[in-house]
Parts: C-alpha cells; sequence; structure tokens
C-alpha cells in the first residue's frame, strides 16, 4: 500500500514537473513571432500550447531513453523516482524565479542520476547512456541549431536581396506561423516524453508494469501532454529577456530561421531517442541567425553566461536529487518520504509566488528580441 502511495505521489510530481516545463519555455518557443510581430502574444501563447500538446502525442522515442537508459529500474523504487522529480521542480523554481536560463530536461535527468546513485550506488547509474544518450547531444545540438541557422539566414538574404523590405518583412513574418508552429510541435515531441519516460520509469521500478519490454499507458501520455500544454498556456515570461533582447535582435528574416533551425533540430533529435534542451537549441539558433547577418550582433557576453549555467545544472540537480533522496530516506521505506519532498518542493513553489513570483500579464507584457 505504502508504495503505492508513493507512486501516485511520484505521478503527482511528474505532472508538476511537466507543467512547470511548459509554464518556464513558453518564452523561448513564442518569443521569435512575438518580437517581429508575427504573432500576438495572447495568439502565440494560445497556439504554442495547442501544438504542444499535439507534439506530445506523436513519437515515445525520448520516453524510452529516459525509462531505460540512464538508470536501472529494478534497482530503484517509487520514492527514488519521487524525490529526483521533486528536486528538478525545485531546480527549475530556483532557477527560473532568478531568471537563470537553465535546463529543465538536464535538471530531470540530473536528478534522476543522483537519486538513483544514493538510492542504490553506482550499479543503479548507466554511465554509458547518460554519455552517449544526455552529455554528447547536449553539446551537438545547440551546436547544430546555431550552423543551421547561420547558413539558413544567409541563404534568405540572398534570396529577397534587393526585393522592398515591406513585403519581405510581411513574408518571413507569414512564414513564422509555419516556423513557430513547428517549433511548438517540436517542443512537445521532445520535452513531454521526459515526463512520460519518467512516470513510466516510476511504474516499472514500483512493480506497475513490466520491465521486459517498454510499454506507457495511454492515461500517461494524455495526462503529460495536458500539463505541459497547460503550464506552456501559462506562460514562461519571466525568462523571457534571457533569450530575447539580451541575446541578440533579430528581425523576421532572422526569426523565421532561427525558429526552423530550432524546430528541425529538436525534431530530429527526438527521432533518434536524445532528450535535449529547449532552452539551449533556441539559444543556439538565435545566436546563429545574428552571427550569419553580423558576428557582432549577438552578444557572446550574455552566451558564454547562459553556458556557464547550463554546464552547472547536471551536477547540481544531480546534488539535489541525491539530497532529496536522503531526506526522504529519513522517513523510511514507506510512502512518507515520497509525500515530504514533494511537499517541501509544493512549499518552495507557494513561497516564491508569495514572494511575487507572477503569471503572464498579456495584455501589457510583451517579449522583444
Amino acid at each position: 500500500m505504502g508504495s503505492d502511495v508513493a507512486l501516485v505521489v511520484a505521478v503527482a510530481a511528474g505532472l508538476t514537473f511537466a507543467f512547470s516545463n511548459g509554464y518556464r519555455d513558453t518564452a523561448e518557443v513564442v518569443a521569435g513571432s512575438i518580437s517581429t510581430r508575427a504573432l500576438s502574444p495572447r495568439a502565440a501563447v494560445a497556439i504554442a500550447a495547442a501544438l504542444t500538446f499535439i507534439g506530445a502525442l506523436i513519437s515515445l522515442e525520448v520516453a524510452a531513453t529516459i525509462a531505460e537508459s540512464l538508470v536501472e529500474a529494478g534497482a530503484i523504487t517509487a520514492n527514488a523516482v519521487a524525490a529526483a522529480i521533486a528536486a528538478a521542480i525545485a531546480w527549475n523554481l530556483l532557477t527560473w524565479h532568478r531568471g537563470i536560463p537553465s535546463s529543465s530536461s538536464q535538471a530531470l535527468i540530473g536528478a534522476l542520476v543522483g537519486a538513483a546513485f544514493a538510492a542504490a550506488g553506482a550499479d543503479a547509474v548507466d554511465g554509458q547512456g547518460v554519455l552517449s544518450e544526455v552529455l554528447i547531444p547536449a553539446i551537438v545540438a545547440p551546436a547544430a541549431a546555431l550552423i543551421v541557422a547561420f547558413a539558413g539566414i544567409g541563404i534568405a538574404y540572398r534570396a529577397v536581396d534587393g526585393l522592398r523590405p515591406g513585403p519581405v518583412g510581411r513574408g518571413f513574418r507569414s512564414g513564422q506561423l509555419v516556423s513557430g508552429g513547428l517549433l511548438a510541435l517540436a517542443h512537445g515531441a521532445n520535452d513531454a516524453q521526459k515526463t512520460i519516460g519518467v512516470i513510466t520509469l516510476g511504474l516499472v521500478a514500483n512493480g506497475t508494469l513490466s520491465g521486459d519490454r517498454f510499454e506507457v499507458p495511454f492515461w500517461v501520455i494524455l495526462s503529460s501532454a495536458a500539463a505541459i500544454a497547460l503550464g506552456t498556456y501559462g506562460g514562461g515570461w519571466r525568462a523571457a529577456g534571457a533569450i530575447g533582447s539580451r541575446v541578440i535582435r533579430i528581425d523576421a528574416a532572422q526569426g523565421f530561421t532561427a525558429q526552423a533551425a530550432g524546430a528541425v533540430t529538436i525534431l530530429v533529435a527526438t527521432g533518434l531517442g536524445y532528450p535535449i534542451s529547449t532552452t539551449q537549441v533556441v539559444a543556439g539558433s538565435v545566436v546563429g541567425s545574428g552571427a550569419g547577418r553580423r558576428l557582432s550582433a549577438a552578444r557572446w557576453g550574455v552566451g558564454r553566461s547562459t553556458v556557464i549555467a547550463w554546464l552547472l545544472t547536471l551536477p547540481a540537480a544531480a546534488t539535489l536529487g541525491a539530497a532529496a533522496y536522503g531526506v526522504s530516506a529519513l522517513a523510511g521505506d514507506g510512502a512518507a518520504g515520497a509525500v515530504v519532498v514533494f511537499g517541501l518542493a509544493v512549499a518552495l513553489g507557494v513561497g516564491l509566488l508569495g514572494r511575487g513570483l507572477r503569471g503572464p500579464h498579456l495584455a501589457r507584457r510583451s517579449v522583444t528580441m
């Protein structure tokens, strides 16, 4: 009975994480369309939420990676999974509140590895899987997005050279309806799968599902898709500046190119089963589209600060995950530990809300790039 309660807590924590993931990633998904006035903030967020939901339903490759390739499900419990997700939520809240553009994906993976290590030792962690499925793609994906955007903006400018700026701008803004939509779809296809994967891992660790073959109940897919879509609709406006005008100022051609490059990179990674960061990929594509026009257009100092924040996320989240499992273990082997760590994560969120964290004010606020 206690393990079933722990599993319920793990599922609730997973859906809370999906909501927080969508909430903080909204800025990255919609900033390009809003800053070039291709869409109003309200329309951009609504479309992004709908397409994020649809994207969450189109693939399970990333979910399989999370559930099968990073930690040994047979070596951990639902309590460990709940502790990992609670730690990832806490890291998301803290970095988001401070406006640090860290990766929700890396926070979840780092916390999962840290909790598994604390629960069952090094044998519970698949080091080769973490290296090949997480660390290498985390480096390659943003670089690939930057290169694709750099090349793409050069092609775009050559294609419209000599044409009147007005029609060209309107054409690229119309194109952003497609590129922005694809980016939102890609966001759901990759990011929602992380929640689906970690909830499935909890089901296997609890013995609710067999670990012999990868299978995901439909309710897990649907609830995860709904949670991240609701979070996306809620919006991540507090972090918008970190991927907006503080990084680079773009025109409609650059917005279109950056969104298209980001979407293609994420969709390819999703097909290969790599859980990559939307934040990192979009930052790479935005900087690439700006540098393709003029190298000095990109504010590389901010880019370096963002890279440092990303580098800290995995070890910091792993440490937090191990600590969360330690707190959980103090309550014994039952479900109390899972309840305690999730309760602490919720209390942190409530505390930040009490200190003035606000949702989106779509009628008064905008995102500039």
